[in-house]
């Protein structure tokens, strides 16, 4: 078997041999890329007018440098024969060989070689070879994609924009897949940066997004030069409800074209009128920013592709704007992911929302004095109780005071009171919950009850000085009687 492998390259151009030698034409049928754990069948075909000696298939390893077996079909002793003696005359025999490839995994992705032997006409001792190649590309979709805020968690800001981010990451898929980001259901036009110019591009070329990628959609999220104006009191707020009547609310991207043309005054015209703010009732307390800037930011986009060991590549798609909480509160945006192993986009969802209001308990429920007092948050106010997104932080601080181990605040989800005196009995305490979106917080009272236990302890201790003391008491008296007694006598 070695022996005519060995002399493979001499022999791979069979069609260049002399008629009384044979000829032999070795080819493998294409396949496209396949899917992790489908089934595949390579498949060999082979044209010859000599008898066929062996067909083996490899599989190419270690970057070329080996070969596998995986097949072999040994003819010597499968041999049909003819009737017809005639060496001169040509038959030419079409053959077929195929190996089936079950549950395919990213192991089998490769370089797979078909060997073919033939009896040399001219001798039997002699094997004429040829071979063929074929690259088995498997393909494999995402195992996971999720959405996080960068730099979360993060504080809300009261004076002045600041930039917000979202992150889309991708693991587990070959090859790496197409990320784009959708607000509201539509997709969102980016600026690219240089990071990420080649994957945009990539992007604009996906199948079925050429018409979502027309600026001119209804509905569409453009890119618009960036402008904001300065409020002076917190709870005047733009009325959404007045600008959907009059059919301009920005965020669902039914404005008109803009005319740069326009003067300030002509601008200010069509502004709507301002109303108060209503704070929710569940809420003691909610802050706005007190700035406001346009509806239509900028949207940069970043992407990045990192290799990982089993040979698939994590995204990290990045959508970064200016925000807004007045309108990207409720907000719901989307990272989609285009894969050529899938039959539809892969998707993961988050709405991002300020908090409204924490939910507190205590434990226990009545606390007395020297009890450890437990102060959790357990939700926040509202239908949507558990979905605050990005994750919020949550301060405690004690209403006129320091906390019990003398701090001005706390940092957490939780509020541990050890051993709480009887002075902290009509103690209020405030959880401050605050995201990039917005900021509220929430009080509570803290009522402490007298312990039994430590009042009759320390009734006990009272009695045992008292008894302590008269029996001291009794005891001088005795000698100073005794003293006395002994200098009379």
């Amino acid at each position: 078997m070695t022996g005519p492998l060995a002399l493979c390259c001499l022999l791979l151009s069979a069609h260049t041999l002399s008629p009384a030698a044979g000829y032999l034409t070795v080819s493998i049928e294409p396949l496209p890329p396949v899917v992790i754990g489908d089934t595949v069948t390579l498949k060999c075909n082979f044209q010859t007018d000599g008898n066929l000696r062996e067909i083996v298939w490899f599989r190419v390893i270690e970057g070329g440098s080996a070969k596998q077996k995986i097949f072999t079909y040994d003819a010597m002793y499968n041999t049909s024969y003819s009737n017809m003696e005639d060496n001169r005359r040509r038959e030419d025999l079409v053959y077929q060989s195929t190996v089936r490839l079950p549950e395919v995994q990213m192991e089998d992705d490769g370089l797979y070689e078909c060997h073919v032997g033939i009896y040399n006409r001219s001798s039997t001792d002699k094997v004429i070879l040829a071979s063929g190649s074929i690259t088995l590309t498997v393909i494999v979709p995402p195992k996971s994609i999720s959405v996080v805020a960068a730099n979360s968690p993060a504080p809300f800001s009261r004076y002045e924009a600041h930039n917000f981010s979202l992150v889309c990451i991708v693991t587990g898929a070959k090859p790496a897949p197409m990320v784009y980001f959708k607000r509201d259901g539509e997709l969102i036009a980016v600026v690219p940066t240089a990071q990420s110019s080649s994957s945009v591009e990539d992007q604009s070329k996906g199948q079925g997004l050429e018409k979502s990628l027309d600026r001119s959609q209804a509905g569409h999220w453009s890119s618009r030069a960036l402008t904001s104006r300065d409020l002076d009191d917190t709870k005047l707020q733009k009325s959404l409800s007045l600008l959907e009547q009059e059919g301009k609310l920005a965020r669902l991207g039914q404005d008109g074209p803009n005319d740069p043309k326009k003067g300030p005054e002509q601008g200010s015209e069509s502004d709507p009128e301002t109303t108060s703010e209503v704070i929710p009732e569940t809420v003691v307390s909610r802050e706005f920013p007190r700035w406001v800037q346009s509806s239509d930011p900028l949207y940069y986009f970043q992407h990045r592709q990192q290799a990982a060991g089993d040979g698939s590549t994590e995204v990290r798609a990045m959508l970064t704007w200016s925000l807004n909480p007045q309108l990207d509160n409720e907000a719901l945006f989307s990272c989609e992911v285009n894969h050529p192993a899938l039959s539809m986009p892969m998707q993961a969802e988050v709405t991002l929302a300020a908090p409204r209001g924490p939910k507190l308990s205590m434990s226990p429920s009545k606390a007395k004095v020297g009890d450890t007092v437990r102060i959790t948050v357990q939700g926040f106010q509202g239908p949507s109780a558990s979905e605050v997104f990005p994750e919020p932080i949550f301060t405690w601080t004690k209403v006129g005071g320091r906390l019990l181990d003398g701090r001005e605040e706390h940092d957490g989800r939780e509020l541990i009171l050890e051993r709480v005196p009887a002075e902290l009995n009509g103690s209020m305490f405030c959880c401050t919950a605050q995201n990039p979106l917005g900021s509220t917080d929430t009080h509570t009272r803290l009522i402490v009850f007298d312990n039994p236990r430590l009042k009759k302890g320390k009734e006990h201790f009272i009695a045992i000085d008292a008894a302590a003391s008269r029996c001291c008491l009794t005891l001088t008296s005795m000698l100073l009687l005794l003293s006395f007694t002994c200098k009379l006598t």
